[in-house]
């Protein structure tokens, strides 16, 4: 028991040693975090030995601090299992309470909003987000360690070069918290993930812990919105743009002055939209987000396959961009025209059926016809990708004639958001197991049709083998990946609206007509 106090005090000035490394925690605040870890991990005091053996410790550098992190967590979530602290010793409740030792790490929110402001006034707005996103990752927030096993790699297409990633930060829960879950009192506090009652939420077994989560009010359009980022970190610096009110997403005239206003303050970053519709909007429909990031995606990087020209904007640059969606770029640096005109193409788009193309802008009083803007900032200027969205489904495709069609489900069914939109398959956790079995299946010539898992990709396996003379361990891996790259190229494909053939490039060219009649 002696070994076990001794631990734990030990475990406690190392993660306050942490925050002082890290700059979470300022000199003048080392004691009180000291309590405030002594308090909620049951201990009463720290002996003179523990303080004299830490501080002999050499200093560590930022990078040294990281990588130490997740151990001292795991000693001290297991000393608070073993004395009855923590409920159970799984990823639920790990999770639970080691937000909880951070959040004793993590300035109050004025603090945070005011070093923000600080640095935005009198240094940059690249400035105020490096500090802010290197807050959210040094806060464990953004689990490094976690990010760090997620599999990326990129794919070379006609259209570019296509990013993939197959998620495994995202824990999987275990079967007491989904019992726990199922039994938990359902609360409407916070409303949902995205809600600015989160900052600050120690969390539940059906809701994350967010005490060491902060958010960044910004002014868009004259509207209060909050600005943080992703706990999943799709991308460098992958940002949530939100609405202060709990609200549904709509995309509208004011999205876009929303968009082009954050880009104007944020001139770094990208910003764009899920679309306001299923199928083709993101996972959260019901509170009104942007996201947007510090990174280049394939679809900012595509070229204007046609240029055109839209009556009465003729000094705004247009195009139809060389991508397997359907995207108009416009271009100009006057705000207000490129807003009026986004506007005048999202209100054509949405009235606009061409039955020939299977285009209807409604079925039964069921509207399909929507849009997922994109914004940046571009040599000075500004820029919009208009990408055409339909949700309408058929007896062939139930789950959406615009979306990852059936024989593609495999390695993706979920709905076509915002960043797969731009090129960066967000790919399910399933494959890395599905893949590795695939991989030995046929580096072992078994029957691709003898397991389930096994079976759903054999169809996929049999076609792809068959282009290339030999798969062995040296180039195996380097194929999946590929030939996954290349699926998910098809899917984007699927998604488009007018395809990128001559038919499809023809039909294009009458929607636009239709605009500028």
């Amino acid at each position: 028991m002696i070994k076990e106090h001794d631990m734990i005090q030990e475990r406690i000035l190392e993660l306050v040693k942490y925050g002082l490394t890290t700059g979470l925690v300022d000199p003048a605040d080392e004691v009180y975090t000291v309590n405030r870890l002594l308090e909620v991990l049951g201990v009463d005091d720290i002996e003179d030995e523990t303080f004299e053996k830490v501080e002999a410790q050499p200093a560590w550098t930022q990078e040294e601090a990281e990588e130490k992190l997740e151990g001292i967590l795991e000693d001290m979530m297991t000393y608070a299992y073993d004395n009855g602290i923590m409920k159970e010793n799984s990823i639920v409740y790990k999770d639970l309470f080691d937000t909880k030792l951070m959040g004793c790490l993590v300035n109050a929110p004025s603090v945070i909003r005011a070093r923000f402001k600080d640095l935005y006034d009198n240094e940059s707005s690249l400035a105020a987000t490096d500090y802010f996103y290197k807050l959210s990752c040094d806060s464990n927030y953004i689990r490094r360690q976690r990010i760090k096993k997620d599999m990326k790699w990129t794919t070379d297409t006609e259209y570019g070069t296509l990013d993939v990633t197959i998620n495994l930060s995202k824990p999987e829960k275990d079967p007491k918290a989904i019992a726990a879950a199922k039994n938990a009192k359902q609360s409407a506090y916070p409303k949902c993930q995205l809600c600015k009652e989160n900052e600050g939420y120690a969390g539940r077994v059906n809701h994350p812990a967010r005490e060491n989560h902060r958010i960044i009010p910004v002014t868009i359009n004259n509207s209060q919105w909050f600005f943080q980022y992703s706990p999943y970190v799709y991308y460098n610096e992958h940002c949530i743009v939100f609405n202060s009110k709990h609200t549904p997403m709509k995309i509208e005239r004011a999205t876009f002055g929303k968009l082009l206003d954050f880009v104007t303050q944020f001139p770094h970053y990208f910003v764009g939209s899920n679309a306001d519709l299923p199928i083709v909007g993101g996972s959260i429909l019901s509170h009104d987000h942007f996201q947007g990031g510090h990174y280049t995606f394939a679809m900012a990087k595509a070229p204007i396959e046609k240029e055109i020209t839209f009556k009465g904007y003729e000094d705004v640059e247009a195009g139809i961009v060389k991508w397997p969606m359907s995207v108009i770029r416009i271009k100009s640096a006057d705000r207000d025209k490129l807003i009026d005109l986004a506007d005048k193409i999202l209100l054509a788009w949405r009235g606009y059926t061409d039955e020939e193309a299977f285009i209807f802008a409604e079925t039964d009083g069921e509207p399909h016809n929507t849009i997922t803007p994109i914004a940046r900032r571009r040599d000075g200027d500004y820029e919009l990708d208009l990408v055409l969205r339909n949700n309408i489904t058929t007896e062939e495709h139930p789950l959406g004639v615009y979306h990852p069609h059936a024989h593609l489900h495999h390695i993706k069914k979920e709905n076509i958001g915002l960043i797969e939109v731009m090129g960066l398959a967000v790919l399910p956790a399933r494959l890395k197991g599905e893949m590795a079995e695939l991989r030995d299946a046929i580096l072992t010539g078994k029957d691709l049709h003898s397991t389930e898992n096994l079976a759903s990709h054999a169809d996929w396996a049999l076609k792809f083998m068959s282009k290339y003379d030999k798969i062995d361990e040296s180039n195996i891996d380097g194929i999946i990946n590929e030939e996954i790259g290349l699926v998910f190229k098809e899917v984007l494909e699927c998604a488009g609206v007018y395809k990128c053939t001559d038919e499809g490039r023809a039909a294009f060219q009458k929607f636009i007509d239709a605009v500028n009649l």
